[in-house]
């Protein structure tokens, strides 16, 4: 089952069920979106609202996660290409929730940054109350899994000897979600599918298999001193293919299009464009 949050034209934020390209309608959405409880997943099964086409509505960011928990170096591709060592447990940094923006919205590149990267990945939404979960229980306190593009400012994000990875990943519409969100329950955590293409050419292309901590990993060790709750968005890393480490450098650039498909999700698209002056 797949939720979405839309609007028709420039009517007010809906919550829907989304089966192929027919979405049905599942009530007014508050700010926060679509958190994927049980309970909610079984309220969206029961919809039977107003139904419309895929074509006809336009798809908003299906949630505003309380937290964004970023995991760096997490596939070896990544981590050679970035001419760094595997580290021995996982790099976490945070992402503003003020920088998530949805479908078909602008990726927009601030004045001051000179190197805007891409960053495909799998996000996994969190769906119930978690702490100290171990890594067998782990799985079981995911609620859904979407597609995350943790665009990267690395002017700033490199410009200081401690690498401020919060400033740089937390620019404004720096962090793309959706199209949707897929219930958990048919995918293997160990077989998720992540392709990055900008402007017609494939830039990444991976698995989850490749991952050098698994997301049910990722969960027990995040979960060990920080409670994790409904709603909060983990990005479990993106593979190697960042347009950093290619020679020349292929950053994002005003007219870009960036498409991320996630397998079992499906294509996260957004156009990029350069910051105008304020006239």
């Amino acid at each position: 089952m797949k939720a979405v949050r839309f609007a028709v034209r420039n009517g007010e934020a809906r919550l829907g069920r989304l089966d192929g390209e027919v979405v049905t309608d599942a009530g007014a959405a508050s700010r926060d979106g679509f958190i994927p409880t049980a309970e909610a997943w079984a309220a969206l099964a029961d919809a039977d609202g107003a139904q419309h086409q895929l074509v006809d509505v336009r798809l908003l960011a299906p949630l505003r996660p309380p937290k964004i928990l970023g995991i760096g170096l997490n596939y070896a591709s990544h981590a050679d290409e970035s001419e760094l060592e595997i580290p021995p447990v996982p790099v976490v940094f945070a992402k503003l929730p003020t920088s998530v923006i949805g479908p078909d919205e602008d990726i927009v590149i601030p004045f001051e940054e000179t190197r805007t990267d891409f960053e495909g990945e799998v996000g996994i939404i969190i769906g119930r109350t978690t702490y100290r979960a171990s890594v067998e229980e782990a799985w079981a306190s995911v609620g859904a899994v979407t597609a995350v593009h943790d665009v990267s400012g690395r002017r700033a994000q490199l410009e200081t000897p401690l690498r401020q990875f919060t400033i740089g990943k937390s620019f404004d519409t720096f962090t793309p979600v959706g199209p949707c969100l897929a219930s958990p329950d048919e995918f293997n955590p160990e077989k998720i599918s992540v392709r990055t293409t900008v402007s017609g050419e494939v830039m990444q292309d991976a698995n989850t298999s490749d991952l050098i901590f698994p997301i049910a990993q990722l969960i027990a060790y995040l979960s060990q001193g920080i409670t994790l709750e409904p709603g909060d968005l983990i990005a479990t890393g993106t593979p190697g293919g960042v347009g950093d480490s290619r020679v020349p450098p292929r950053y994002l650039v005003d007219g870009d299009r960036v498409d991320i498909e996630v397998g079992g999700v499906g294509t996260l698209s957004n156009n990029v464009r350069a910051e105008r002056p304020v006239v």
